[in-house]
């Protein structure tokens, strides 16, 4: 067998901060700016989203910026740590990014970051990436997410043909966090408020409880691992959603740090589809 080429590592984009934004009292919206960002893209698909690096405290990396060359020449308690945040918006024409990102005091990484970050400072990452947009072709839409999913809701929906029809369901600490959305007549937007709940059990009761419209529907349902779960194993079991026609992921775990749920979200995943399809 012949001997596989080394992967090269992602080169990673470099912008600055342009605004900072409170829109919350939890959510704080960053956009990001400079010549760094003339070579991106997001514009295919409603839930991009970008690696946030941030290098470990004390740690400096020699510039130009070099991620490759600092995983060769580092050791690993030094490469930088990655942060994963959806796409909010991408202006091609200002060839700005804004990433919105949930706040809860020192708690976290880049939460902490943002709620302190100050213009003009640097900000690099890696990426786009990404995989859904609504189908045009639908006859209706269901989303559903708890804060994690909401700027992929709300591109999504800003996404959406005029016309179309879709039950939007969003879980938040409480009515302050509602936030204004771009939805169509024919959208109806629910603001599940959590209160003392677990997170995410407001949502998969209200699925439950919907009537679903008939016709073929194209579901993006994101959040905390647990209540994707269950919701999975309602939609594709019990509604009958097609495999195909649902864009369904854990994008954290209640109890897990973000490196701890990454390593085994993939196995975590594939074992929820093989106790469901069984």
């Amino acid at each position: 067998m012949a001997e596989q080429p080394a992967r090269k590592a992602p080169r990673a984009t470099e912008a600055r901060v342009v605004h900072t934004e409170r829109i919350t009292p939890h959510m704080v919206r960053i956009v990001l700016g400079g010549p760094g960002l003339d070579g991106f893209d997001a514009r295919e698909y409603t839930d991009h989203y970008v690696k946030l690096l941030f290098a470990p405290e004390g740690v400096a990396y020699p510039e130009p910026f070099d991620i490759e060359r600092i995983r060769k020449e580092y050791p690993r308690e030094q490469w930088p740590t990655t942060r994963t945040y959806t796409v909010r918006a991408w202006d091609p024409d200002r060839r700005e990014l804004t990433v919105d990102f949930v706040v809860h005091g020192d708690e976290g990484l880049a939460g902490p970051w943002a709620a302190r970050a100050r213009v003009g400072e640097t900000v690099r990452f890696l990426g786009p990436g990404g995989g859904y947009a609504p189908d045009a072709a639908a006859d209706w839409h269901l989303f559903v997410g708890d804060e994690s999913a909401l700027p992929a809701v709300a591109a999504s929906l800003e996404r959406l043909p005029s016309g179309a029809r879709a039950h939007v369901f969003l879980e938040v600490a409480d009515a302050a966090e509602e936030q204004k959305l771009t939805a169509g007549p024919g959208v109806g937007v629910t603001w599940l408020h959590r209160g003392d709940r677990p997170v995410g059990e407001a949502l998969v009761d209200a699925v439950r409880a919907l009537d679903f419209p008939a016709g073929d529907v194209h579901a993006f349902v994101h959040g905390e691992a647990g209540f994707v779960k269950e919701l999975r194993r309602d939609l594709r079991l019990d509604r009958g959603v097609a495999r195909e026609r649902l864009s369904i992921s854990g994008y954290w775990r209640l109890g897990k740090t973000d490196e701890a749920w990454r390593a085994i979200k993939r196995e975590w995943n594939d074992q929820v589809e093989r106790e469901q399809e069984s």
